[in-house]
């Protein structure tokens, strides 16, 4: 539910998960933190949000809005599922011309979320695009570039990106993998959906494909490694004047360089091979370059951090006191759920597993007594008089409501599902009125 995404940092209190009455913050508003939230009320998302032992607070940031040590003071327990809102760096020469981005950033920039509202990336220049990274987010990338604009005004894409996407002249998709099409990250919903493009020129190397063979024993890689096979036919054959989709294999970016004009904007990215066979290679006159080569998360005061992995230590979900030490010190009441816990890895299925171990994890420790306090903890009502005390512009359940009606009514009027609102004055104007 894109809504969600916009108001960051969600947090909701809940009942009892056992005789004792217990008060249990989710931080988070994604898959991860919702179906920890479904475990503990057995509801689905917007039921969830609306069942009597939860409460939604929107638009409260975990940092700014309310820190860690306060949150940990008012709950018996915090499970933090706040995901990666980071992005991990290539580290190479080039990396900050204009014209290099984090697919994160494009993807939040055509999904319409506030703070990459106005990214403006340019897709008029040239008419060629290079995407680091051949997983899920580079292919959903790839195909908002080259999916025909007819069919993108029928989906809730905002206008700002559909306007711009009508202007661009960009017909090459490079999707560029450090190793073959048997590792390639996707699945094979996500490769069908991008093959499926009408009118597009598919080319893969076929000696990519020779070179390599399907693990037999791994269904989803070897689903992907046939549909890649298949795509090397007449069928896909590139025909003039289509666009196309470059599938690049064992080949790692060795640094971003700057346009011939000297403007000081991206011009082109050269190509490192990674396998004894082949060579370097340069893509030139490159309008735009975006890095999908994974998602980072952001460390908050108090919390422990593995600053190399980008996840919080723990075991089964439960927050380690020292990540040097055996599993056995814990931070009492503080748990961890989703990208936070295991890294960005997995579907939004995979949440759903994550979720069940971390509360097996609450569980167990609410009825071992572990998360028993001397005194009651205020939970939702001390929350909300601090926010409230702080002037935070707290947007309840209705409030995100009513944010959904309006977006559906907008779309309504376009033909579309819903116009999303863009911007943070938006949002909450529609929210709190």
């Amino acid at each position: 539910m894109a809504s969600f995404e916009k108001l960051r940092s969600i947090s909701r209190s809940f009942g009892t998960l056992s005789s004792t009455p217990s008060h249990i913050c989710v931080v988070g508003s994604g898959p991860a933190g919702f179906y920890t939230a479904e475990k503990i009320v057995t509801n689905q998302f917007s039921r969830v949000a609306q069942n009597d032992r939860c409460s939604f607070f929107g638009n409260v940031s975990l940092g700014s809005s309310i820190t860690l040590s306060e949150l940990r003071e008012m709950y018996n327990a915090v499970i933090l599922a706040y995901g990666a809102e980071s992005d991990r760096s290539l580290g190479i020469p080039g990396e900050e011309l204009p014209g290099t981005y984090a697919a994160r950033e494009f993807v939040w920039w055509y999904n319409g979320h506030p703070d990459c509202r106005n990214l403006a990336p340019n897709l008029e220049s040239t008419d060629t695009a290079v995407i680091l990274g051949q997983g899920n987010v580079a292919l959903d990338v790839a195909r908002i570039l080259l999916r025909p604009t007819a069919e993108l005004a029928k989906t809730d894409i905002p206008s700002h990106a559909l306007g711009a996407l009508e202007e661009s002249s960009i017909r090459k998709v490079y999707l560029v993998g450090r190793r073959g099409p048997v590792q390639a990250a996707c699945t094979a919903k996500e490769l069908r959906e991008i093959l499926g493009i009408k009118d597009l020129g598919i080319h893969i190397q076929q000696a990519d494909l020779v070179t390599t063979t399907a693990d037999e024993n791994n269904r989803i890689r070897r689903r992907v490694y046939e549909l890649l096979s298949k795509a090397v036919t007449p069928a896909h054959a590139p025909v003039s004047g289509q666009r196309e989709l470059h599938f690049v294999f064992f080949r790692k970016p060795d640094r971003f360089i700057e346009s011939d004009d000297r403007s000081g904007h991206l011009g082109g990215v050269r190509l490192e091979k990674t396998t004894l066979k082949g060579d370097n290679e340069l893509v030139k006159q490159v309008a735009v370059a975006l890095k999908s080569i994974g998602y980072k998360s952001v460390a908050i005061d108090g919390l422990p951090f593995d600053n190399d992995k980008g996840i919080v230590p723990n075991h089964g979900g439960r927050v380690l006191a020292d990540a040097s030490q055996d599993h056995t010190q814990y931070e009492t009441g503080l748990y961890v759920c989703g990208w936070l816990k295991r890294g960005p890895t997995g579907i939004i299925a995979t949440n759903l597993y994550c979720a069940e171990e971390t509360l097996a994890c609450v569980s167990d420790d609410i009825h071992k007594g572990v998360l028993t306090s001397n005194s009651p903890k205020p939970g939702r009502e001390g929350l909300l008089h601090l926010l409230n005390s702080r002037n935070t512009r707290v947007v309840s359940f209705d409030g995100w409501e009513k944010i959904d009606l309006e977006e559906r009514r907008r779309g309504n009027l376009k033909n579309k599902p819903r116009e999303k609102l863009t911007t943070w004055e938006e949002l909450l104007k529609v929210a709190c009125e």
